[in-house]
């Protein structure tokens, strides 16, 4: 119980600074990226420790679409170094619909 409270607020400040992160681009501020790229690997590191060694099929999926979701916030942050082109507004969606979607479809474990 003790583990789960820490992995929890630990993927919340990733949370916390992925959002910070993510609004402070807009602003072409230079260390957005990096504040960006903190929270990600915060946050995605905290959702594989998070792991579910069950059977149901269906909770299977949604745990490798979250991930999935946790790679493309890892590639919006590559991206944003890149700062070519907005492509990682677009990476960003990608991944916080599929981590919105995983959020309310996966049942209690």
């Amino acid at each position: 119980m003790k583990n789960q409270k820490l992995v929890s607020g630990l993927m919340m400040v990733g949370a916390v600074a992925l959002l910070a992160g993510a609004a402070t681009m807009i602003t072409k501020w230079t260390g957005a990226p990096y504040l960006y790229c903190g929270g990600a690997l915060l946050f995605v590191a905290m959702q594989m420790i998070d792991r579910y060694e069950g059977q149901d099929f269906v909770v299977k999926r949604l745990r490798r679409q979250q991930l999935l979701g946790a790679v493309m916030l890892l590639v919006t942050g590559v991206l944003m170094f890149a700062e070519r082109h907005n492509g990682w507004i677009a990476t960003l969606t990608i991944a916080a619909l599929l981590e919105l979607y995983t959020a309310f479809r996966m049942p209690e474990k």
